[in-house]
């Protein structure tokens, strides 16, 4: 008995869980089960309401029907006693004497039940209130989850978390474009190291090694022509 009431217990609290994860993602779902809830008992506290005051109106009638009775005995009682019947004055004396007891008892009664339809009408009134106090949390709290939801999905694209495909296919492209460059620059760098690319630059030094030649050569010659002028004017 033991295991089956601990298998039971926890059956349903992963039940509970299940139902509270439900709830968390359909938080429309938790409300409306709440104003269900309490509408449940507004109408179970408005039947005992009722029957309530039923209760009183039926005092009520009965209070005022023994009063008119009481009334009616005292006149009877006094048209006894005025023409001499004695035997039923002392009938009517009895019965008055009933009436106030029982009037005693309707009354204490029919203030009991106005104390109790006046706390059952506060209830009812409280519950109703609750209901449309909880009705409004809903309407408000859901519109404001839906205004946090619409922020977030916005917020997720401006964070690039939703890109569209259009973004993507530029991103391709640019990653292309990015690499054909890289793919030009590392040619260029190859050929500037390669043997042929060496030789064509040897070949420029080489050049311009004998066009520095040549003019050293010519610039020793005119020197040399101009201290022969100079010797042949001495």
């Amino acid at each position: 008995m033991g295991l089956i009431s601990r298998v039971r217990n926890l059956w349903r609290g992963f039940l509970s869980l299940w139902i509270s994860g439900i709830e968390k993602e359909h938080p429309e779902i938790a409300y409306e089960n709440a104003i269900n809830s309490m509408v449940g008992k507004y109408a179970k506290l408005k039947s005992a309401t009722a029957a309530i005051i039923r209760r009183r109106e039926d005092l009520e009638e009965r209070f005022k029907q023994s009063n008119a009775d009481l009334q009616q005995t005292e006149a009877e009682l006094n048209t006894a006693v005025s023409t001499n019947q004695d035997d039923l004055a002392v009938v009517l004396i009895q019965k008055k004497n009933q009436l106030l007891a029982q009037l005693e008892e309707l009354k204490a009664d029919l203030e009991s039940a106005r104390s109790d339809a006046d706390s059952a009408k506060s209830s009812l009134l409280s519950v109703q209130g609750e209901i449309h106090k909880l009705k409004a949390e809903r309407d408000s709290m859901l519109a404001k989850m839906q205004s946090a939801q619409a922020r977030m999905r916005i917020q997720e694209q401006l964070d690039g978390l939703s890109v569209d495909d259009e973004v993507r296919a530029l991103d391709n492209v640019r990653t292309h474009i990015k690499n054909t460059i890289a793919e030009a620059n590392l040619g260029k760098e190859l050929s500037d190291t390669s043997l042929d690319g060496r030789l064509a630059n040897l070949r420029n030094q080489v050049g311009d090694v004998q066009a520095k030649q040549e003019l050293a050569e010519l610039k020793a010659r005119k020197a040399a022509q101009q201290a022969a002028q100079g010797q042949k004017t001495m």
